[in-house]
């Protein structure tokens, strides 16, 4: 398996949420005990004018297809008397791909698979430790979502691979792009501290994901929350991979070990946006490897529709290992753009990136942004991914509890796939469209 496909995305719950106000449906509650039943559906039209190489496939021309999943299942709590709170989940999640299947053929159209997605439990504190906060001991087991910091280097594990990657070995059951699978099939978390001051996480996580080579970790995490932003560093010990789905890459990832440093806020200033981290790889059998950004940006909170405008600098070293990233703050994040983040490359590997985005929100259930991407590849004997992008989308609550969100992208790739690049034909600038449609309640 090619190290490209190392990458990652999680559901579009984000940006769900960001054009409804969509929550469980409430089955039974009282003081005490509650029970929900919890649903998500999201469909999406898909079109690229050009195709990619990623997965060694040779078709140039362009794509249509459609993906969708459809997630159900029950949640509940239980208060235990003064003796803190006792939660869990289960539900399946249905998903398929139809079509051509995506632009880089990682799906072939045909994929159709449901499965467990929630199976967890744990148990909440309350007000039993004092000094760590309300709920500060939180502890549970089972399969669940597991999201460190911004997402720069663990946002579930949610890569969904179809049918056009090795005769179907990595094959999850299609909706490569939506992605909606991706929790850890064994976990045990602990979490202590509550939502300000000093808390930290242990976790013991097991990925039962092939394209992942079914990755074993231990991970710990210290942070500092306060008003004005979170410092926090992250260690993550990489156990066992399974050699026989493992890459290049992945071999090296057992026993490696990522160190980081990251912190996000406003500094006390209410407009201001503040991100940044730093992550150091020390694999065992080669060099060691590193990853960066930085971002900023404001928001016109007095100017009609509110204006907001960041930008960000991100570096990939040569051989950096993304590990589990995945979509977190929204489009841009850490997908760098729809066609290359999801299709043609560089997926935050052996490369520099200059991002500039902007955003305003007309009426209170409708967001309208544009992304633009730069990518500079460092290292040119491993491919040259370098090219630029642009993506105009929209936000749009429909009602409570539908969100309907338009995308359209341009990309002009420097080199085609003749020439160390990865679009197939020619580098002929790139028209992707898509449309999606999420309901949830």
């Amino acid at each position: 398996m090619p190290k490209s496909f190392v990458l990652q995305r999680s559901a579009l719950a984000l940006l769900i949420a960001a054009a409804s106000q969509a929550g469980a449906y409430e089955l039974y509650g009282d003081d005490d005990t509650h029970v929900n039943a919890n649903l998500e559906a999201v469909f999406g039209i898909f079109h690229s004018q050009e195709r990619y190489a990623t997965t060694g496939a040779t078709r140039a021309g362009s794509a249509s297809w459609r993906e969708g999943y459809l997630k159900y299942g029950v949640s509940a709590d239980q208060g235990l008397g003064g003796a803190g709170t006792a939660y869990g989940a289960f539900g399946f999640l249905s998903s398929g791909t139809w079509g051509d299947g995506d632009a880089a053929s990682f799906t072939d159209g045909s994929e159709r698979t449901t499965k467990i997605e929630d199976a967890y439990m744990g148990w909440r504190s309350a007000d039993l430790f004092p000094v760590l906060g309300e709920d500060g001991v939180d502890l549970s087991f089972g399969r669940q979502n597991i999201v460190v910091g911004d997402g720069f280097l663990i946002n579930g594990d949610a890569l969904n691979l179809g049918k056009g990657v090795a005769d179907g070995e990595f094959n999850r059951g299609g909706g490569y792009y939506l992605a909606a699978r991706k929790n850890f099939h064994q976990t045990a978390v602990l979490r202590l501290g509550g939502k300000e001051g000093w808390r930290s996480d242990l976790m013991w996580i097991k990925s039962d994901n092939r394209a992942q080579a079914r990755s074993e970790m231990y991970v710990g995490t210290l942070e500092h929350v306060a008003e004005a932003g979170t410092v926090g560093l992250t260690y993550i010990d990489v156990k066992d991979v399974d050699d026989k789905y493992a890459n290049a890459t992945q071999l090296n990832r057992d026993g490696m070990k990522t160190y980081s440093l990251r912190a996000q806020g406003n500094a006390g200033v209410k407009d201001l946006f503040l991100s940044g981290e730093y992550a150091w790889q020390d694999k065992r059998k080669v060099d060691n490897e590193d990853a960066w950004y930085l971002e900023a940006g404001w928001t016109f909170s007095d100017v009609a529709w509110s204006p907001k405008v960041n930008y960000r600098y991100s570096r990939f070293s040569e051989g950096y290992d993304t590990l589990f990233y995945g979509l977190n703050r929204g489009f841009g994040t850490w997908f760098q753009g729809e066609v290359a983040g999801n299709y043609a490359g560089p997926f935050n590997s052996n490369t520099r990136i200059h991002h500039l985005g902007a955003s305003v929100t007309p009426l209170e259930n409708l967001t309208v942004g544009a992304l633009w991407f730069n990518y500079d590849t460092i290292k040119n004997d491993l491919g040259n991914l370098s090219g630029r992008e642009l993506d105009v989308y929209a936000q749009w609550g429909l009602t409570e509890n539908l969100a309907v969100i338009p995308l359209v992208g341009l990309y002009q790739p420097k080199k085609s796939a003749d020439n160390g690049g990865t679009q197939l034909g020619s580098n002929d600038r790139n028209v992707y469209t898509q449309l999606m449609f999420a309901l949830s309640f």
